[in-house]
C-alpha cells in the first residue's frame, strides 16, 4: 500500500510535467524520485501516506494560480482588464450589494462607475503614478474608486478609517497622495487635521449628507455631483502599466510603531484572489457576505477579489453585526462568509436565533479561527468547510490550510519541504533570527516554535517582496543568508509551530505588540499617542490576558507623581485619537515607571502583575465600555473579571 501510494504520487506529478511542460515540475519531479529513494523510512512513508492527498490538493491550486499568473504576464494584464472580461461575460449578473440600503450594482452598473472616476481623475490632471487618499467607511463606492484610479494608472491608498489626528496625518503623508476623497460620515475627522495637509492637497466628499456650508468652510468638493456628470463610457487612455506594477497601497495596523504603507501590485492582488477561489473550493456563482472593512486586504483582496476577478457576487457590510449577520446571509442567499477569528467569538455569544438554522453558507474562509472556538463554530453553524490562512498583504510566504485540520492555519509539506521555499528557524529572546557556525539560520525541528521566513526571488510573481513605500521599512523586513549564503528572505515577524505532519500553528508575533478586536495593536504607536496627551509622561502600553477572551487587552501604565489626574477628560481624548481597539482597557497609574540605563521601557514586572490591585501608591482603572468610563479596579471588580462576569 505505501509503495502504491508512492508510485500514485510520482504518476500524478509526471502527468503534470507532460500536461504543463513547465522546467520547475521537472525539478519537482526529480525531487520527488530521491526522496522516495533516499528518505525511505517508515516514519517518513506514514507521513507521506497521511499527506499526500493534501499534497496534491494544494499542487493543483498552485498550478492554476502560477499558470494563470505567467499567462497574465505574458499578456500584461491590469486588474481592471481582466474585470472587464468578467463584466462581458454577465454584464446583467450582480457584482455588489450594499447591505445599508440594499442597493444592486450590476457587474455593468459597477464598470460604467469606474468610468466615470477615470474621467473625473484625467479632469482633475492625474498622471500615472499619482496617489489618491481614500478615507471612507465601506460602500461599493470605494470599490468603484480605487479600480477606476486604477484604470489611468493613479494608484489609491486605502486608510483605515477608525484613525484620528496624528495617525491619519501621517497615513496620508507617507503616500505622498495628492488628494483625499472622505465619506460625509469622516468629515469630523478631516476637520480636525485639514489645517495641517499638505497646502495643496484637494479634497472631495462623499455620502448622503452633504451640508453645503461646512464643505465651503472646508473647501470641500462634492464628488456625488462630479461623479454623476461623467461620461460612462471607456475612457479614451492606454494604460502603461502591466502585471507588476502598483496598484494601490494597504496600511499594516502599526506593528512596529505607525502603519506602513504596503505596495500591492497588480499581481500581488491576483495572486491573493486566486488562491483564496482555488484553494477554498469557490465557485462562479457564490454569493459572498463579507463584513470587513475595505480599507483591509481581506475585505478588498480576498473579498472583493473574487467579485472582480472569477465573477461571485459579494454582498458589502457597512460595519459587522453579530446581530445582523445571520439574517443577512439567509436575506441574500449568501453561500460564502468571510470570517477573523473575533467574528466567530461574537457569533457564538450571540443567543440562539432560527436565521443560524436556515442559511446555505457552506464555506467560511479567513484568518485567525483559533482551535478553542473552531469546531463548536463549525457544528453550531453547519459550517463544511473552513478555509483558514495565514498571510501580511506585502508578506511571500502566505500559508493556506486546505483540507481543514482544525487549529492549522496552513501547512508546509514533509514530503518536498523545499518545494515551497518557506521555513520556521530559530530566534534568539531579542527577537534576532539565530545563525550557525556558517552564518545561516537554523531551521526549527517539529514542535519546536520559530519565526517564518520565505525566500524572495523577484523573477518569480510567487515569491517576490514589493515592500512598502518607506525603503527603511522594506529593508528591514529582508533579511539575507537566511537558507543559503547569498540569498534574501521576508521575514514575517510571527512565531509559528509545525507538527510531524507540516501542518502551521500560529503561536505569537515577536516583540510586543498584541492582538485585539482582530487588529495588531502597536504598542510604540500607542505610548505615543498616550504620552503627547498627557504632557509627555512617560507610558508602558502592553497586552495583558483576560480570562476567556481571545488575544489581549491593552493596558496603559501611566507614570503618575500624584494629585488629580481627570479619568473622563482622559477617555475623551483618547477616544479622539485612538481607534476603538486601541484603546487602553485597563490604566495602572503608579508613582514612575520602570526603565534601563538608556531610558527605554521595562515591561516585564508590569506584564506579570497585569491587572490585581498592587499596592496603595498606584491605582488601577477598567474601562467600562457600556458606561462609557474608567472605574477603580477593586477587588470584587477584580475577580468579576477574572470570572468573566463583566463584558469587555
Amino acid at each position: 500500500m505505501h509503495v502504491m501510494s508512492g508510485v500514485t504520487l510520482c504518476l500524478s506529478v509526471f502527468g503534470a510535467v507532460r500536461l504543463f511542460s513547465l522546467p520547475w515540475l521537472y525539478s519537482l519531479l526529480a525531487g520527488l524520485g530521491l526522496c522516495m529513494v533516499w528518505r525511505g523510512s517508515w516514519k517518513f512513508i506514514h507521513v507521506a501516506v497521511c499527506t499526500i492527498k493534501r499534497d496534491l490538493m494544494c499542487l493543483v491550486a498552485i498550478l492554476k494560480v502560477r499558470l494563470s499568473m505567467y499567462r497574465n504576464l505574458r499578456n500584461r494584464s491590469t486588474i481592471p482588464a481582466l474585470f472587464a472580461q468578467k463584466v462581458t461575460l454577465h454584464p446583467d449578473k450582480p457584482a455588489l450589494i450594499y447591505e445599508a440600503t440594499g442597493e444592486v450594482w450590476s457587474f455593468r452598473e459597477l464598470q460604467e462607475r469606474c468610468h466615470a472616476v477615470a474621467h473625473w481623475a484625467l479632469a482633475q490632471g492625474w498622471a500615472e503614478g499619482d496617489v489618491v487618499a481614500l478615507y471612507m467607511e465601506s460602500h461599493p463606492l470605494v470599490v468603484a474608486l480605487w479600480l477606476g484610479l486604477a484604470m489611468i494608472g493613479v494608484e489609491a491608498a486605502l486608510i483605515n478609517h477608525n484613525l484620528r489626528q496624528h495617525s491619519l496625518l501621517h497615513c496620508v503623508r507617507v503616500s505622498g497622495a495628492r488628494a483625499m476623497v472622505f465619506g460625509t460620515e469622516m468629515k469630523e475627522a478631516v476637520s480636525e487635521v485639514k489645517d495641517s495637509l499638505q497646502p495643496d492637497m484637494v479634497l472631495f466628499s462623499s455620502g448622503e449628507k452633504h451640508d453645503e456650508e461646512d464643505l465651503h468652510s472646508l473647501q470641500v468638493q462634492n464628488l456625488d455631483s462630479l461623479l454623476d456628470g461623467s461620461p460612462k463610457h471607456p475612457p479614451q487612455y492606454t494604460l502603461k502599466k502591466d502585471f507588476n506594477d502598483k496598484l494601490f497601497y494597504i496600511y499594516t495596523s502599526g506593528t512596529t510603531g505607525m502603519p506602513k504603507a504596503a505596495v500591492v501590485v497588480h499581481s500581488r492582488y491576483f495572486r491573493i484572489a486566486a488562491f483564496g477561489f482555488h484553494s477554498f473550493g469557490l465557485c462562479h456563482d457564490d454569493i459572498i457576505y463579507n463584513c470587513l472593512p475595505l480599507y483591509h486586504s481581506a475585505g478588498t483582496i480576498m473579498g472583493v477579489g473574487q467579485c472582480l476577478l472569477f465573477g461571485l457576487t459579494v454582498v458589502v457590510r457597512r460595519k459587522f453585526s453579530a446581530s445582523r449577520f445571520w439574517d443577512d446571509c439567509v436575506k441574500y442567499n449568501c453561500t460564502v462568509i468571510q470570517y477573523i477569528g473575533e467574528i466567530c467569538r461574537y457569533l457564538l455569544a450571540q443567543p440562539v436565533r432560527s436565521s443560524e438554522a436556515h442559511h446555505q453558507v457552506r464555506v467560511a474562509y479567513g484568518n485567525g479561527l483559533r482551535p478553542s472556538v473552531w469546531e463548536e463554530f463549525v457544528q453550531r453553524f453547519r459550517i463544511r468547510r473552513v478555509g483558514e490562512f495565514y498571510g501580511a498583504t506585502e508578506c511571500n510566504c502566505s500559508l493556506l490550510n486546505i483540507d481543514g485540520k482544525v487549529g492549522a492555519c496552513g501547512f508546509n509539506s514533509r514530503i518536498l519541504p523545499t518545494f515551497y521555499p518557506i521555513r520556521l528557524v530559530r530566534v534568539q529572546e531579542n527577537g534576532e533570527l539565530l545563525r550557525d557556525s556558517q552564518g545561516l539560520c537554523i531551521p526549527c525541528l517539529p514542535a519546536e516554535p520559530g519565526m517564518l521566513v520565505g525566500r524572495i526571488n523577484d523573477t518569480d510573481p510567487l515569491r517576490r517582496f514589493d515592500g512598502y513605500v518607506d525603503k527603511d521599512s522594506t529593508n528591514r523586513k529582508i533579511a539575507h543568508n537566511v537558507f543559503k549564503m547569498g540569498d534574501s528572505a521576508y521575514v514575517s515577524g510571527d512565531i509559528l509551530v509545525m507538527d510531524e505532519y507540516g501542518y502551521m500553528y500560529f503561536r505569537d508575533r515577536s516583540g510586543d505588540t498584541f492582538r485585539w478586536r482582530g487588529e495588531n495593536v502597536s504598542t510604540t504607536e500607542v505610548e505615543g499617542v498616550l504620552s503627547r496627551l498627557l504632557g509627555h509622561t512617560v507610558v508602558a502600553v502592553y497586552g495583558v490576558s483576560v480570562p476567556g477572551v481571545e488575544g489581549k487587552a491593552g493596558m496603559a501604565a501611566i507614570a503618575h507623581a500624584g494629585g488629580q489626574f481627570d479619568l473622563n477628560a482622559f477617555l475623551i481624548a483618547v477616544q479622539k485619537a485612538l481607534p476603538s481597539y486601541a484603546r487602553p482597557v485597563f490604566l495602572r497609574l503608579m508613582p514612575s515607571v520602570d526603565t534601563t540605563g538608556t531610558f527605554k521601557i521595562q515591561k516585564t514586572r508590569l506584564q506579570r502583575e497585569e491587572y490585581k490591585p498592587q499596592d496603595s501608591s498606584e491605582n488601577i482603572y477598567f474601562l467600562n465600555s457600556r458606561g462609557g468610563r474608567y472605574e477603580a479596579v477593586t477587588d470584587e471588580l477584580y475577580d468579576d473579571i477574572m470570572e468573566g462576569r463583566v463584558c469587555l
